[in-house]
């Protein structure tokens, strides 16, 4: 039995994966202080439907901060566990880490087990770019490279599935890359990579963290849930064109939520963690729920 990508264990987990999940759930709450003290910038968490049936399509960054920082969000916001879509290969994980990754409540993003999901109507997370986005070149920082993949829009639609797009700004920055794509250390990583059986898209640039280290470069967070998106599909319009037109609103919806991330940091003297400037930190302009100034402690926005 495959705890990623059977659906009966999808849906009933085992002991041993049940009592993994109560334990991440208690560290998940016991962090909140440590998030907290980061002070991310988070907005839009008003846009998720209470009743928790929607599908999160995200952007992947160097560091994959979000693929933590959304669910712990979400979950606070309606208390209900996302289910992030995580890559094939790590369905072929055994033992306690593909327990763990079971327990924070991932499965393969197999067509059937997310079908099932949304049968249930649980809150999905996926990342239509998958590994292929993680590792950015120079000037490719805050891109998408979803290279046609739309069967994420194909099951909302299937299901009438709403859509909340969600980006999030920093992880691109906690490293900086000193090569680009299509040069000879592209090259040189691509045959690397395919010599120890890895996808050739999963090419590693050249970076640097603090000065010439790979230090990891203080970053504070920017993250946003943008208006859901209606996946409903109209009279008179053809499944192909719908989907198509669906794939398309969702990526635009997040480049331009990330564009406007980018602009709110570039106006932020927090937003390299220093601590002389954080109670100059930009905050979101009527933060609600946890975020809410008043009720974290946090000093009001300016």
């Amino acid at each position: 039995m495959h705890v990623l990508q059977d659906t009966h264990a999808i849906l009933n987990h085992p002991p041993r994966v049940e009592a993994m999940r109560r334990a991440v759930e208690a560290v998940a709450d016991a962090v909140t202080p440590v998030v907290e003290a980061y002070r991310p910038y988070v907005e839009g968490l008003e846009n998720l439907p209470r009743d928790g049936r929607f599908l999160l399509v995200g952007n992947h960054t160097q560091v994959s901060v979000e693929a933590l920082l959304i669910p712990f969000h979400v979950r606070r916001a309606i208390g209900q566990r996302v289910r992030p879509l995580t890559d094939r290969q790590f369905g072929r994980m055994r033992g306690p880490a593909r327990d763990l990754l079971a327990a924070a409540g991932a499965l393969v993003g197999a067509p059937e087990p997310v079908r099932e999901l949304m049968r249930r109507n649980e809150p999905i997370l996926v990342f239509p770019g998958g590994g292929r986005e993680i590792p950015k070149f120079k000037g490719e920082e805050y891109t998408l490279r979803w290279q046609g993949r739309a069967g994420f829009a194909r099951l909302a639609v299937e299901h009438d599935y709403p859509i909340v797009p969600v980006g999030l700004v920093g992880g691109d920055d906690v490293y900086r890359s000193l090569s680009r794509r299509g040069g000879s250390w592209e090259r040189f990583s691509v045959a690397l990579s395919s010599r120890f059986s890895g996808p050739p898209e999963m090419a590693i640039p050249l970076q640097h963290g603090i000065g010439p280290t790979l230090i990891p470069r203080p970053q504070r967070m920017y993250l946003r849930f943008g208006a859901p998106i209606e996946t409903t599909q109209p009279d008179r319009v053809s499944n192909e064109k719908w989907v198509a037109t669906v794939r398309e609103k969702t990526q635009q919806s997040l480049e331009a939520i990330l564009a406007e991330l980018l602009d709110v940091r570039a106006e932020d003297p927090y937003r390299h963690l220093n601590p002389l400037a954080w109670r100059q930190a930009i905050s979101p302009p009527e933060a609600t729920g946890p975020q809410s100034p008043a009720s974290s402690g946090l000093p009001a926005s300016r």
